[in-house]
């Protein structure tokens, strides 16, 4: 039995990897992620893993990895349609039928409409008598008439089903309006609002359609916390998506504006700088930062002036490295956010701000020198070591010499000196990525011998092949440019070319890849192993060399295989390939 795209991703939606797996794992949180001993095998140290933001697992002790459906068919020992049909009745869906996939998309679309209807309504009574409390507080915050329509600001009125009969009035029925996430069920089974006396902030996708709503709370004694957001629905996944983008899409060519808040965001724009967009409830993801990398050359990052503001743009400088992004890091000096600092000195002041944005480098370089007393020569050598490990990361010789010649005026040392501290401490950091590259190439786990069985004999088009699939998985952006490089046809292995033809299918059909595409035709373990690239391959920052790069090695191990299988080689003519590879003669790709 096959399942349609859209109906596992919301199976997968509505099951929450993590609530699934907690209840036969005990969980802990490590970061974003979650870790566990593994229910799969005995261990003492934990390396049971969690990607909640991707919705997937991996054990690094036994291999056992995918999604929450390879999960519930492991753990239960089900089948794949005995899997998917545990987890629909475990959330109240029907299993599709003929014609189901239909069934899918006419509700995806009552929800746009639902949302638009409850927009309209909230926006009204924003507007109305009633909603005097709400529109005084936007105003208080300096936003104009014209800029509370554009947004489509609103007020979710204080009465229990205010919206719920509104929207039943209009047709939409019970279980469109949970699946809308607008409304919650009380335990007698009635519906109430979602939302109650809070200001409304709707968010709008790239198309236009309204998809979820973030709420304000206007009383510090309200229900709930500050800010009550749409949960994942079928139409709306919140670490894919931004606030604001629909109107910043045109405006950001050259850079976008990253902001933590809503206010923040259309307080930017009212002031004229219509580039800046926000995350939703959520820290920022690979996914958001992938989807800034489609619209602009540059990401300016404003994060908050305070500590928690302080990681979050570590966490984010990371995040679009990873993603291939260039950065600039914009501070704000004597005030908390764009918001605040706006209403201080205005527009013309923040334009000057924004134009002086610093580079990531120039960033890292401040936050090192926080804490170290440079007066003295202990603290300019403390400041130095980390500074030259800062520089050691640049790729271009400009950029070190300028950034030597800075610290050389700072510190007193010559730039020479720290040039060559640089190119040692390089040096050093590549020989730590080659090693960990030439482990990752080498080493052949049981569990990777069982999905790929020609990886021993192949390891280096393999690793091209890992690569340039990995890369595909975590940036479609560049499907355009790689499926005329290389065909399926074009792999050296069976297992890496049966991986490439499903990805390139799922892209080429406009849809991202999940785990799930996947299905009944990939075993549990070759899914863990999935799951393993997908979560644990890095792709640099500059993915797209590196795909080029890739494609040339698998070309070049295509011919090798084609005019002499390795299998064939002599025991010493294996073992003198080992040795060139691990004396770096042969390019690992």
């Amino acid at each position: 039995m096959k399942f349609g795209y859209d109906f596992l991703n919301e199976l997968k939606m509505r099951n929450d990897i993590e609530s699934v797996i907690s209840s036969y794992v005990n969980l802990k949180r490590r970061g974003s992620n979650l870790i566990g001993s593994c229910p799969f095998h005995n261990e003492k140290t934990p390396s049971f893993t969690i990607w909640p933001d991707k919705g997937s697992y991996y054990c690094f002790g036994c291999g056992a990895g995918g999604d929450v459906i390879t999960f519930m068919m492991q753990i239960e020992r089900l089948d794949y349609v005995e899997a998917v049909k545990v987890l629909a009745e475990r959330v109240g869906m029907q299993l599709p039928v003929d014609g189901e996939e239909d069934k899918l998309s006419k509700l995806k679309s009552r929800i746009y409409d639902a949302n638009r209807a409850a927009a309209k309504f909230y926006y009204e009574r924003l507007i109305s008598p009633e909603g005097k409390e709400a529109l005084s507080y936007l105003t208080g915050r300096g936003l104009q008439p014209k800029t509370i329509k554009q947004f489509g600001l609103g007020y979710a009125p204080d009465e229990w089903d205010a919206l719920v009969k509104h929207l039943k009035s209009l047709g939409f029925t019970d279980y469109e309006l949970k699946q809308a996430n607008l409304v919650s069920e009380t335990k007698k089974g009635s519906l109430i609002d979602r939302y109650r006396n809070r200001v409304m902030f709707p968010v709008i996708d790239l198309r236009g359609n309204f998809i979820a709503f973030s709420g304000r709370k206007l009383r510090e004694d309200d229900y709930g916390g500050k800010y009550i957001n749409t949960s994942d629905t079928p139409v709306y996944k919140k670490s894919a998506n931004m606030f604001a983008l629909n109107f910043a899409k045109n405006h950001c060519a050259e850079r976008v504006i990253l902001v933590e808040g809503n206010m923040d965001v259309i307080s930017l724009h009212q002031a004229g700088f219509n580039m800046a967009v926000a995350a939703l409830g959520t820290a920022f993801t690979a996914d958001q930062a992938r989807l800034l990398a489609r619209y602009s050359d540059e990401v300016i990052v404003t994060m908050d002036a305070d500590s928690a503001g302080a990681k979050s743009t570590d966490k984010v400088l990371k995040i679009l490295a990873e993603a291939g992004v260039k950065a600039r890091i914009l501070r704000l000096p004597d005030c908390k956010d764009p918001d605040d600092y706006i209403k201080k000195y205005g527009a013309t002041r923040f334009k000057a701000l924004l134009d002086g944005a610093v580079s990531d480098i120039e960033y890292k370089l401040h936050v090192a020198s926080e804490g170290i007393d440079m007066t003295l020569s202990d603290g300019k050598i403390e400041y130095l070591k980390k500074a030259v490990a800062i520089l050691a990361t640049l790729h271009d010789d400009i950029s070190k010499e300028l950034y030597a010649g800075k610290l050389s005026e700072l510190c007193g040392v010559s730039k020479e000196t720290i040039l060559s501290a640089t190119e040692k401490e390089a040096a050093r950091q590549r020989k730590v990525t080659v090693k960990k590259e030439l482990n990752d190439i080498v080493k052949v786990t049981p569990s990777r011998d069982a999905v790929n069985p020609e990886k021993a004999l192949y390891p280096r088009a393999v690793a091209a092949e890992e690569h340039l699939i990995s890369i595909l998985i975590s940036h479609p952006d560049l499907y355009e440019d790689i499926k005329d490089e290389i065909s399926a046809d074009g792999f050296v292995t069976e297992f890496s070319k049966k991986l490439f033809e499903v990805v390139l299918e799922t892209l080429s059909e406009k849809k991202s890849f999940e785990l799930s595409v996947l299905g009944s035709d990939f075993s549990p373990k070759e899914i863990g192993y999935v799951s393993m690239l997908q979560n644990t391959m890095q792709t640099g920052n500059d993915p797209k060399r590196v795909a080029t790069e890739s494609i040339e090695v698998i070309k070049q191990e295509k011919k090798a295989k084609n005019s002499k299988n390795l299998s064939e080689m002599t025991t010493d003519e294996w073992a003198e390939r080992m040795k060139s590879l691990a004396d770096g003669k042969i390019n690992k790709g």
